[in-house]
């Protein structure tokens, strides 16, 4: 009989536990995703109060580096067709000359000479243009280098404004970086999200 009430009262133990435990199981799941999420702030606290960037992600994804990139090669498309465009004319004219030098078609030294003057001008033109098509080339890189520049620090300075770290550095910098501090991904939605709103 007294083995019998010892398995009785054990079994009714049990019987409270599991029943007080279903009523419980809310709060102990709430319980535990609190320490999950107190483990994970301060597992973000002890890492250094540093971030970095990767630049050349930054750069093929920002959409004003690609604007700026496109419009670049677009320059340099025309600058290779007027440099082709001008070969093409002093060339013709070189062919022309040589033809007439062949088959006795100049009259006199003075029909001659107006012809090599005219090929020098032309070639003294096509330098001037090639040489203005490049200077502009290069002032329109300077400055969208710059733009691009100027736009990415500016914006890391006003992301930094609510996220304090204490330094941002870009990634060729550094031997290595713990990938868990990477904000590339970060910069570049802001960036471009910043960018089409202006756009």
């Amino acid at each position: 009989m007294r083995k019998f009430f010892s398995i009785n009262l054990l079994l009714a133990c049990l019987l409270c536990v599991v029943t007080g435990s279903c009523g419980k199981h809310d709060n102990q799941q709430d319980a535990t995703n609190s320490r999950i999420s107190a483990m994970i702030s301060r597992a973000d606290s002890l890492l250094p109060n540093y971030r970095y960037v990767d630049l050349d992600s930054v750069l093929s994804n920002y959409n004003l580096a690609k604007d700026y990139n496109e419009e670049m090669l677009r320059m340099q498309s025309n600058m290779q067709n007027e440099v082709k465009k001008h070969e093409n004319s002093l060339q013709s004219l070189a062919t022309t000359m040589q033809n007439k030098l062949q088959n006795n078609g100049y009259l006199s030294e003075a029909s001659y000479q107006a012809d090599q003057k005219q090929y020098a001008d032309m070639q003294n033109k096509a330098q001037r243009a090639v040489a203005n098509l490049q200077s502009n080339f290069e002032t329109t890189a300077i400055l969208a280098q710059k733009t691009v520049n100027d736009s990415i620090e500016a914006f890391i300075q006003e992301y930094n404004m609510s996220k304090g770290y204490d330094a941002i550095f870009f990634k060729a910098a550094t031997l290595y970086v713990n990938p868990a501090l990477d904000i590339t991904n970060e910069i570049i939605e802001g960036l471009n999200a910043r960018y089409n709103k202006v756009k």
